[in-house]
């Protein structure tokens, strides 16, 4: 950090401040070597200058404006008695550029609180929260899969529906499960590996195998769901950009009574072999005037994991636009 009244890049600086008052949340607020407060001067770009409860923030206009709104954001979440850590700093930034307001309602599960930290997350919750049958397409790392099986877990514990069953095609590796060595479990782990880390940030690691037991929790390739009539349960289908049309169609109607359905994946990441429709597009395609049926769209700026997925990620898009115009 540096002097405020000095401007960023040269430029004259508005100069913002804020004073706190309760100075014991001041060390969590800023973080650890203020390391918080060196986040939001990178993420806003602005500088930031704390003496005592009093913090200066100087930045061109709509910078400074925006680091205020996140800064306060994020004291009005210590003052509730929540955390802050790292993706919380850039969750408040990204919601204070977007215009939206940040810290809505989270989903409550055993081991954390999960909140959305994008405008386009939150829209996906509230879609998870309203409707029968959601459909979620997005790049990787922004969420799809995190969200949606924190509202399943958060559902499980409130009693609201009886079983979780989440799905995944196995097709990734190009391998026929057959030939997998192994028995059945130790076949099909590495497909829905991604499924279990979810659920072990939601659940302590006892209680994701008391409820695996007793039938409460079922991770299951796509093959398993023929025939069966899922109800009273929440039902998500993982990479669904592997299914085939007529996989999808199999697995949309095993909606039952008491039943929810999501159904993630990434359009542009298919691995079917030999240029074969992916059972994602065509549901998309068959099913958008479909009421009941809601399709969320998440792009490189619902990205959460590291800023690096989110620049390559922009890349192979803009790379993608750039073939589909060359092809034109």
């Amino acid at each position: 950090m540096s002097d405020p009244a000095a401007g960023v890049g040269g430029r004259p600086a508005d100069v913002r401040r804020m004073a706190f008052d309760d100075n014991a949340l001041l060390a969590v607020l800023y973080g650890h070597h203020d390391r918080h407060l060196v986040r939001i001067e990178q993420l806003a770009n602005v500088q930031l200058s704390a003496r005592g409860n009093q913090l200066a923030i100087a930045g061109a206009s709509e910078d400074a404006a925006v680091a205020h709104k996140a800064i306060a954001g994020l004291y009005e979440r210590l003052k509730r008695g929540l955390s802050i850590e790292m993706a919380d700093i850039d969750a408040a930034v990204r919601f204070a550029r977007s215009g939206a307001d940040g810290d809505g309602e989270g989903i409550r599960t055993r081991r954390r609180t999960v909140q959305a930290r994008t405008p386009g997350q939150r829209g996906y919750l509230q879609a998870l929260r309203e409707r029968d049958m959601v459909f979620a397409l997005g790049p990787a790392g922004s969420g799809k899969t995190y969200l949606a099986v924190a509202m399943g877990v958060s559902l499980l514990i409130a009693g609201k529906v009886e079983r979780i069953v989440l799905s995944r095609p196995a097709v990734e590796a190009g391998e026929r499960l057959g030939f997998l060595p192994g028995d059945m479990k130790e076949k099909i782990d590495p497909y829905l590996r991604p499924l279990y880390d979810a659920l072990h940030d939601m659940l302590p690691a006892e209680q994701i195998a008391n409820r695996m037991e007793s039938g409460e929790i079922e991770i299951a390739p796509l093959a398993f769901m023929r025939g069966r009539t899922l109800a009273h349960c929440y039902v998500i289908l993982d990479e669904a950009q592997n299914t085939t049309p007529m996989q999808m169609r199999m697995f949309l109607t095993r909606l039952g009574e008491g039943s929810r359905m999501v159904i993630t994946g990434d359009p542009s990441q298919t691995d079917l072999p030999g240029g074969q429709r992916s059972g994602l597009n065509d549901a998309v395609d068959t099913l958008k005037n479909v009421d009941g049926v809601r399709f969320i769209r998440l792009t490189s700026q619902d990205v959460v994991r590291h800023d690096l997925v989110t620049r390559i990620v922009e890349a192979y898009d803009a790379r993608d636009k750039k073939t589909k115009s060359d092809h034109g």
